[in-house]
């Protein structure tokens, strides 16, 4: 099955041309021309998403499953061609496009399930106590409701799964929130037969029609007023730290300031234990390269950092690590700037004085990269902020801290991260116990004995962390947890029941 894109906006059920274009620069295939978004569009999709909350809001729990499942259907029933397309414009191999597809489905059908059940709406009910002294107490009852429009941004890493019907998309869609949806550059074509297949399944389950709309391009005046328009009220982004931020403040500066649900990315530290590190200190190495080089290391979970005690046993790891990366090929980039702007994280880094290059990563150019592995001390580190900042892509620094203390600093030293993990065995306990209390305010995810690429989707599952890994430490952009950052709480009291929301009246 072949798509060829149409390069219109989905606005309200209706793709809508636009008076200028931008074309899309696929890593190989052909590239196709894409309307650019106006402030004029968006005002368009705002407005309609806003008309479609009124009833969209008040659909049951039952006909948002449905909706959910019916997308799902959809995009199956175009996996050939999403697959075609989005290897052509990521670069990425069609086993992991085929992959990422399951999640999104995957999700999408966790989603519905989930809200078949009420207990994420928190209900409380508090009877009245009308003989109670020295005052009455009134019924009181609570429920979360959705808040309204949310605005979700495309994200460049991952084509389907943090995109268009992805995990932002998903959850304000089951919170009972329409969806302003920006397409990333980066896949234009398929964001677009991504909104078709959810606009088959707003017609099939008849929703109303701006309950989603797709924007492309526009560049940074649409982003901005997407997410200052009043009729927003919650922003979905994952993307880098500077875009995010710059959007965050924008989110903060307007007159009625909203929520900016964003995943900025993070360095993912591992620390490698004493004990753990001499009985199986290749494996972890090994390991290490695999994760760092999965996806050409372009993954918000990717494990930047390695931090081991001074021995031999650090020595025999960078070894196995180095070997393990040289022998991994070049690898293409999801796109120009982004290669681009790995080689300047790998220069900036190299540069560093007392920093030893293990694995130069230099023999690619264009889209692809090769590995970098680089070594240093835990004090040259914590003294230069360069070596802080994340590089997106297959960069690895292996950090030696002179003791356990020493080890100990560093953590209390981290920025906010996604994930932090802990190779330990046994006889790393005592240690491992001094690093969790910091560990659990530096991270959303803690790991024993594994490698953070692949973020499951369950119920369980934080994807998210203190600043700067994320804008909201309290939320998570996967798992069925996410649906709440697209609700707040509303009492009732004293409320008729022909009044009340039907699942609280219910409960």
């Amino acid at each position: 099955m072949t798509y060829t894109p149409h390069g219109k906006h989905l606005i309200a059920g209706e793709w809508t041309l636009a008076d200028t274009t931008f074309r899309s620069d696929p890593a190989h295939g052909p590239s196709h021309a894409y309307g650019e978004a106006t402030p004029d569009l968006v005002d368009r999709a705002c407005q309609a998403a806003e008309d479609a909350f009124w009833s969209y809001a008040e659909t049951t729990r039952a006909e948002r499953a449905a909706f959910l499942n019916a997308i799902a259907d959809e995009i199956e029933a175009r996996a050939a061609a999403i697959t075609a397309l989005a290897t052509q414009e990521s670069g990425l191999p069609q086993a992991r496009i085929e992959g990422e597809r399951g999640r999104t489905t995957g999700q999408l059908r966790l989603f519905a399930s989930h809200i078949l059940n009420a207990g994420y709406l928190d209900i409380r009910m508090d009877p009245a106590l009308p003989d109670r002294t020295p005052a009455p107490r009134p019924e009181i009852r609570m429920i979360q409701r959705p808040l309204g429009p949310v605005a979700v941004f495309g994200a460049s890493n991952f084509p389907l799964a943090f995109s268009t019907a992805g995990g932002d998309t998903a959850s304000a869609l089951a919170a009972g929130c329409p969806v302003v949806l920006r397409g990333h550059h980066a896949h234009p074509g398929t964001a677009e037969i991504v909104a078709e297949a959810v606009q088959a399944a707003i017609t099939s389950c008849g929703m109303p029609a701006g309950v989603f709309s797709l924007l492309q391009g526009g560049g940074n005046t649409v982003g901005q007023a997407l997410v200052s328009h009043p009729l927003i009220r919650a922003v979905g982004f994952t993307g880098s730290l500077r875009g995010g931020r710059a959007l965050f403040d924008l989110c903060a500066a307007r007159p009625e300031p909203i929520p900016f649900f964003g995943e900025l990315g993070s360095i993912n530290p591992m620390f490698l234990l004493p004990e753990a590190m001499a009985a199986r200190g290749e494996a972890i190495a090994q390991g290490w390269a695999q994760s760092l080089t999965m996806g050409a290391g372009q993954f918000c979970t990717n494990p930047g950092i390695a931090i081991a005690l001074d021995g031999p046993e650090a020595e025999a790891f960078a070894t196995a690590a180095q070997a393990a990366l040289e022998g991994v090929g070049a690898q293409v980039m999801l796109t120009d700037g982004i290669a681009k702007a790995f080689r300047q994280g790998r220069d900036t880094a190299c540069g560093v004085g007392g920093v030893q290059t293990l694995a130069a990563g230099t023999r690619a150019d264009g889209r692809e990269v090769r590995p970098v592995l680089l070594k240093t001390t835990a004090a040259i580190w914590a003294a230069d902020p360069a070596l802080r900042h994340e590089v997106f892509g297959p960069l690895g620094i292996l950090i030696i801290a002179k003791d356990a203390d020493e080890m100990l600093a560093l953590a209390r030293d981290l920025e906010g991260q996604l994930t932090c993990t802990l190779h330990l065995d046994a006889g790393d306990t005592v240690l491992a116990r001094r690093l969790m209390p910091v560990l659990e305010r530096k991270a959303g995810r803690l790991l024993a004995n594994g490698f953070p690429t692949g973020v499951e989707v369950c119920d369980a599952m934080v994807h998210g962390g203190p600043y700067p890994a994320s804008t909201n430490f309290g939320a998570t952009s996967v798992g069925t947890m996410a649906i709440r950052r697209f609700l707040r709480p509303v009492a009732y009291q004293n409320m008729p029941g022909a009044l009340l929301p039907d699942d609280l009246r219910k409960g």
